[in-house]
């Protein structure tokens, strides 16, 4: 690919990009009406809790969402009265449109009703049922999957726009104190949204006629993963061109050469992400299938517009826009004295580097998989989660989502039964009239939370004793017991691709073996020390560091991806002054030219992710701060010490079983490290 800058070609290139966000824009904000939502959309085809979800409808419409009134007397203490009681039946036979009878607690202190809830206009419906479910004397709550379904609506109504502008407003935070000025900043942000609003325009186009479905998970780290990169390769680029015009006047030609040089870390680094993250496409879970090609299409429109838009801006702009220097000769002063620091003692410096990572990665088991319910993953004082509290104090807590069963007539229905009722942590069982044809329907309370890890473990032991009579088991709980059994079963299939293809795009882009093999063996380790660090934050701050497998997934996916990524930049910088100046010369070279803006990018996208954390929903703010965490030490310890003290340490044998020119022997003496920047390199040096 070559670049040529005319008079007229970055205005053209302007008016593209800005017609085009023109067009696209709305599209930002129209994005979450097309976002779905609900736990049957994620489930793989073939679990058992689909199979009676099919049964019980086979039409395949949306069915209402549990929803549990719960009356408590005003005064603590009191007791339900028998007035109480009989208003609390009206209303609910009201409600329900049925004679259903709400259950009184054995504390004699409460009263609830099951009734089906939505799923249309959900937010309204549960105020009007509020409303209506008055009894004097007593209090109202409302718990189980339709309160959680809309409190979790309304926690993400607000998220897309609050999550872009604190996003927003730490990468501009940190771009003004890197470049001092306002304009570069602000030509790095337009970047950013223009790649933004390019993804969200595609990913409208394609999930409108249900093409590429996505959720609103996925949409959070689209916007995230889109800030950062982009911001990342603008301030690659912008380092770059700046060295160019140290050496040559012409700012077209000082930008075609930058452009040339910056191409392919840039291209590597977006199709490293994008193929990482096309892995998900082998998951059973829908919702992570979808996830993969929507950050593929992020990462790609990422890359155009860092390498069309930005030149273009960066030319028009001037010299205005590069007057501030990212890399102060201070900090060139520093990063040669960490390189020649390294360079003394490389193994040591490499060995000390793997103790500190291994002391992280030793508390990586701390961070358990065993799940999060969601009245806990919720935002504090959700009235959901208070309607769960008060619900488990007076009643079994799986009284709002029972388990359903699913059992053909020509069994023994009774012995059915009394296997259900002998299951440990099935708390009462019922006969439900109405069922499928020649199938009996028996719902099953549980003494616990429905989406907690011990209701998983009673609907495994259920099935488990209801084995060759033909039930199946379904409901809320049967549906995340199914969804946690997929996603664990995805780490298996997945982790290994990822480690595969980024090995792959790494030997393509290095020419090399080995060296690939250490950037992901470095990536690995620096994970588990991610996962270990974010585990005791976890601890610190929540009290417990119990996660989602989804999130140690997409964890895994984004920080081996990340830090494979960042490496990119750092040794195609050393394998490019290599070819000239020698291994070693190229180590102390790629550190002085490249460290500041490399570390710097880093920051960016750490801050980036830990944008996440201000999320309502847990499982996002978890992966902010493993992501976050993890890039944190890439940056700081991986990419600063530990990969250029390895390169120094093996010395030529890096680039097995290449081997480049600048390591040939010649006349004379290999230049010494260099002290500030490097001499400009020829333009063509072939690799033997």
């Amino acid at each position: 690919m070559v670049w040529k800058f005319h008079r007229a070609g970055p205005w053209a290139v302007l008016l593209l990009w800005l017609t085009l966000a023109v067009a696209t824009g709305p599209y930002t904000l129209r994005l979450g009406e097309v976002a779905r939502s609900g736990q049957e959309a994620q489930l793989p085809d073939g679990a058992e809790s689909v199979r009676v979800a099919r049964l019980l409808n086979p039409d395949g419409a949306e069915e209402p969402l549990p929803l549990a009134v719960i009356w408590t007397p005003r005064a603590d203490g009191e007791q339900i009265t028998a007035g109480q009681q009989e208003t609390a039946r009206q209303v609910t036979a009201r409600l329900a449109g049925s004679a259903t009878a709400p259950v009184r607690a054995a504390d004699g202190r409460a009263l609830t009703a099951v009734i089906a809830a939505g799923p249309d206009d959900l937010p309204t419906r549960l105020k009007a049922i509020g409303e209506a479910a008055a009894v004097p004397g007593t209090r109202v709550h409302l718990a189980g999957p339709a309160a959680a379904q809309a409190d979790l609506d309304g926690a993400f109504a607000q998220t897309d726009s609050i999550l872009l502008a604190v996003t927003l407003t730490g990468v501009l935070l940190i771009l003004l104190a890197v470049y001092r000025s306002v304009l570069m900043p602000l030509l790095v942000i337009t970047a950013a949204l223009l790649a933004l609003v390019a993804t969200c325009a595609v990913l409208y186009a394609l999930a409108r006629p249900g093409w590429l479905p996505i959720d609103s998970q996925t949409q959070g780290i689209v916007f995230v993963l889109v800030t950062g990169a982009s911001t990342d390769y603008a301030l690659l680029l912008a380092a770059r061109h700046r060295e160019e015009l140290a050496r040559q006047p012409d700012p077209a030609m000082a930008m075609a050469a930058a452009c040339r040089a910056t191409a392919p870390p840039v291209l590597a680094s977006a199709a490293t992400i994008a193929c990482a993250m096309m892995t998900l496409t082998f998951s059973d879970l829908p919702a992570e299938q979808t996830t993969g090609p929507a950050v593929a299409i992020a990462m790609a429109c990422c890359a155009a517009v860092s390498l069309t838009f930005l030149p273009a801006v960066l030319l028009l702009c001037g010299q205005r826009a590069l007057r501030h220097s990212t890399t102060t000769r201070t900090g060139e002063g520093r990063r040669t004295k960490v390189g020649r620091a390294i360079g003394h003692r490389p193994r040591r410096v490499w060995a000390g580097c793997l103790v500190l990572l291994a002391a992280g990665a030793a508390c990586a088991p701390l961070l358990t998989q065993s799940g999060v319910p969601l009245y806990q993953a919720l935002p504090t004082g959700s009235p959901s989660a208070a309607g769960h509290h008060v619900l488990a104090r007076h009643f079994p807590a799986g009284t709002a989502s029972p388990l359903v069963i699913i059992a053909p007539t020509a069994t023994r229905v009774a012995e059915v039964r009394d296997r259900i009722a002998a299951t440990p942590g099935v708390a009462a069982t019922a006969t439900v009239p109405a069922g499928p044809e020649e199938t009996t329907r028996i719902v099953a309370t549980l003494t616990d939370a429905p989406d907690s890890a011990r209701a998983r473990a009673t609907v495994v032991r259920l099935r488990g004793a209801l084995a060759g009579t033909g039930a199946l088991v379904g409901g809320q709980s049967a549906q995340l017991t199914d969804l946690h059994q997929a996603s664990v079963d995805g780490h298996r299939r997945i982790m290994p691709l990822v480690l595969a293809v980024v090995l792959a795009v790494l030997i393509v882009l290095l020419r090399c073996l080995l060296l690939p093999l250490l950037l992901v063996a470095a990536a690995w380790i620096s994970l588990f020390t991610a996962f270990g660090a974010a585990a005791l934050v976890f601890r610190l701050v929540a009290g417990s560091s119990a996660t989602e497998p989804a999130v140690v997934l997409f964890s895994f996916v984004f920080l081996v991806a990340l830090g494979v990524d960042y490496n990119i930049f750092l040794v195609h910088r050393i394998r490019a002054e290599a070819l000239h100046h020698g291994t070693t010369g190229g180590v102390h070279r790629a550190l002085v030219t490249t460290g500041g803006v490399i570390s710097a990018a880093g920051l960016i996208l750490a801050a980036t992710f830990a944008a996440l954390t201000v999320t309502p929903l847990l499982y996002l703010a978890q992966i902010g701060c493993i992501v976050a965490v993890g890039v944190l030490i890439d940056t700081l310890l991986v990419r600063l010490f530990l990969v250029p003290a390895l390169i120094l340490d093996l010395g030529p044998r890096t680039w097995w079983p290449t081997r480049l020119s600048g390591d040939r022997p010649r006349s004379g003496t290999d230049p010494a490290p260099p002290t500030g920047a490097p001499d400009r390199p020829a333009k063509t040096a072939p690799v033997s």
